[in-house]
Formats: C-alpha cells, sequence, structure tokens
C-alpha cells in the first residue's frame, strides 16, 4: 500500500512538495496556490493574480479553504474544521508563519484589523489594497524591511502618496548596510515615497470602523486612507504546540526535517532547523526538495540554506547575501558611484566570502552568490576582482 502523505499548508514549501510528490495538500486559503514573493507585483500592476500561480500538485487537487484544527499523533489523523478527518502515514506540516501585529493604540486584541489597515500577507490582502490604491489615495506603510519597502513602491506605482514609516535607523536592517540603505532611500525618494527612519508608531485612528490617520510618538499625525502592516513574521506553531511536538521559536526540525514525532516533518517559514528560522522562499523551495527525495527512499539530507535577496525597484535592483557588516578582522571592499546609485560590497572572512551587498549593476551577483554558497576558497587574486563585472572570473 502507497504511503499516505498529507501536507498542511498551501504556501510554497507546501506546494512544492505536491508538485513533487502525490500528497493531500490542505490549503486554509480559497485560493489555489500561489507565489507570495510575487504579491507585490500584482499590488503594482505588473501582474495578474493567475500569472502568480504555482504549479499543480502532482496527486489530487489542492483542497482549499480548509483548516486543520487538530493532530490526533496516536489515531495518526489531522481534524478540519468543517469536520473532516484525514489520516496520514507521514504528516507534513507546511503551515508558514503570520504577520507580527503591533501593539498600537487602534488595534484590537482580537486581531481583527479596521477597515483599511492590512498585513500585505496574503492574496486576499493583497486584493482589498488593490481596491483601495488610487491615484491619490493616502497611504502609510509601517515597517521597512523587505516587505515594506516592496509595499511602499508598489502603492506608489500605483499613483498612491506613500509614506514609510521605519523603526530603526535605516532601511533593511538585515540585509543591508548604512550605505547601501542609504542609496535605497533616496530611489524611493525619487520614486515619490517620503521616507521617515527612527520614527516610532504610537496608534491608529479610525472612524466608523475605518483607519483614517496614524499617531507617530512625537504627536506628528499622517492622514491615511489605507495603512499597511509590515512588522515581520512569526511562525504559525499552533498545531504544532498542541500536538505536543517541541517547538522552540519553530518546530524544531532534525537533518531528516523531522519532528519530535518521526512520523511528522515541517518545512517552510515554520521549521527551525539548527537553531535557525529562515523565512525565506529559497529556503522553503530547497526544504521540500530534501523531503521529497527522502519521503521517496533517498538518502538527502538539510544543511541549511544560504539564500540570496533580490529586490527589483523598477531602475533599481539590489541584491544581498551572508553578513553585510563585517566582524573584528574581516576584510571589506566596496566600490560606489553616488552618480549613478550604484554600490557593491562584499566582506571577506580569511579565505571565504561570507556577504555582499550590491545596487545597481548586478553583473557580478551571479559570481558572487555561486562561491558563497559554495563556501568555497576564494581565488589568490586582489581582493577587488571580487567587484568586477565578471565576478573575478
Amino acid at each position: 500500500m502507497s504511503t499516505r502523505i498529507v501536507v498542511v499548508g498551501g504556501g510554497t514549501a507546501g506546494a512544492r512538495l505536491a508538485e513533487r510528490l502525490p500528497v493531500t495538500l490542505l490549503g486554509e486559503e480559497p485560493h489555489a496556490p500561489y507565489n507570495r514573493v510575487l504579491l507585490a507585483d500584482v499590488l503594482a500592476g505588473r501582474y495578474g493574480p493567475e500569472v502568480i500561480a504555482l504549479p499543480s500538485p502532482q496527486g489530487e487537487p489542492v483542497r482549499r479553504g480548509v483548516r486543520v484544527t487538530g493532530i490526533d499523533r496516536e489515531a495518526r489523523e489531522v481534524h478540519c474544521g468543517d469536520g473532516t478527518r484525514v489520516a496520514y502515514d507521514r504528516l507534513v506540516l507546511a503551515t508558514g508563519s503570520n504577520p507580527v501585529l503591533p501593539p498600537l493604540r487602534g488595534l484590537a486584541g482580537n486581531g481583527r484589523l479596521p477597515a483599511g489597515v492590512y498585513a500585505f500577507r496574503t492574496l486576499d490582502d493583497c486584493l482589498a489594497l488593490d481596491a483601495l490604491a488610487r491615484r491619490g489615495a493616502r497611504a502609510v506603510v509601517i515597517g521597512g524591511g523587505l516587505l515594506g519597502v516592496s509595499a511602499a513602491r508598489a502603492l506608489t506605482a500605483r499613483g498612491a502618496e506613500v509614506v514609510l514609516a521605519q523603526q530603526g535607523e535605516h532601511l533593511m536592517e538585515r540585509q543591508l548596510d548604512a550605505e547601501a540603505s542609504g542609496l535605497l532611500r533616496s530611489h524611493l525618494a525619487d520614486l515619490g515615497v517620503e521616507v521617515h527612519t527612527e520614527c516610532r508608531v504610537r496608534g491608529l485612528r479610525t472612524a466608523d470602523g475605518a483607519v483614517t490617520a496614524v499617531e507617530l510618538a512625537d504627536g506628528f499625525v499622517l492622514d491615511a486612507d489605507l495603512v499597511v502592516l509590515a512588522c515581520g513574521v512569526r511562525p504559525r506553531v499552533g498545531l504544532a504546540l498542541e500536538a505536543g511536538l517541541d517547538v522552540r521559536r519553530g518546530i524544531v526540525v532534525d537533518d531528516e526535517l523531522r519532528t519530535s514525532d518521526p512520523y511528522i516533518h515541517a518545512i517552510g517559514d515554520c521549521a527551525e532547523h539548527d537553531g535557525r528560522l529562515y523565512g525565506l522562499a529559497g529556503a522553503a523551495l530547497e526544504q521540500a526538495d530534501v523531503l521529497a527525495d527522502l519521503l521517496s527512499g533517498g538518502s538527502a539530507r538539510y544543511r541549511g540554506t544560504r539564500a540570496l535577496t533580490r529586490l527589483s525597484l523598477d531602475a533599481l535592483e539590489l541584491a544581498a547575501f551572508g553578513e553585510a557588516v563585517p566582524q573584528p578582522g574581516d576584510d571589506t571592499v566596496r566600490l560606489a558611484d553616488a552618480t549613478r546609485g550604484a554600490y557593491r560590497k562584499v566582506v571577506v572572512r580569511g579565505d571565504r566570502l561570507v556577504g555582499g551587498v550590491l545596487l545597481g549593476d548586478l553583473a557580478a551577483v551571479g559570481t558572487l552568490a555561486r562561491a558563497w554558497e559554495g563556501d568555497e576558497a576564494l581565488p589568490d587574486a586582489p581582493l577587488l576582482h571580487l567587484l568586477t563585472h565578471d565576478g573575478g572570473s
């Protein structure tokens, strides 16, 4: 008898596994699986929602709109909100992550958001914002990470008047150093985005259940027709906790992506491997591929992902990987062209490339990324060659 594989979650990780293996895929959203990374491009009007659909599963069609409410580990079955139960031989939790909702005045503690306020995490969020993002609409994006920057660019492309409020010192702090972030800020300003860093938001003002303004800690008030909360994500681990699985920040998995129950695996944003959460599409895809091999009788092992972040902001291309801020003893090589808005920097530790940031011309990114992902010794050549157009090859 064939192994019954049940996957909970129709995001990037779950859909990739369903593409590789015949599984029963239970998706909570009413939509077919889609590429969440491209939501900003849908909002910007570059793509229609149908363009970002992921490949169809190899097995049975996705069961859409199905919320899994519990796991019976002894009976090896999952309980669904519609009253059905689905038996499994192997269960894969690909539950993803939830947006972090900041503790702001005007946000109800039950997680329900005022009209016009969205976390921009799902296709429904995207479609709702699409209906509001008319020319001249006043939009406030709270959070200056990758998602916040992408949302601000998309809303500006739709003609909205956008203010981006970032509590930290600079944009995309996880990926960029201060100089690269400064260039990014200048580019966003050229697109029409008003950027405020070191800016703490106190709360939201509403009228008749809809947002009307954003209050800053210094007392300044920003009028708003719509607000995007881009304050990070948190792994969805509720099912795993209730089932008694080992959970720290995420669902703990080993190199075979097994949880503390040998019949249950976890992949994607919800999985914590070797103490690390990734929250990146590249890691989700790699984990799904490794698990597909293992469940097919292979011997693959997951050793972690070295993922590169890329972002296209109209005329500006950006790529970042690894550690952009050097440690004592590291070598740093940088090239900057303020006139062209171009910036390149790599960080080298011993004979290894440990990180880099590139803005503008990305001709060298392929070679640099391969050197970093392979964790191989760099060639015995001047470090400046790493930043030439061919990456020193």
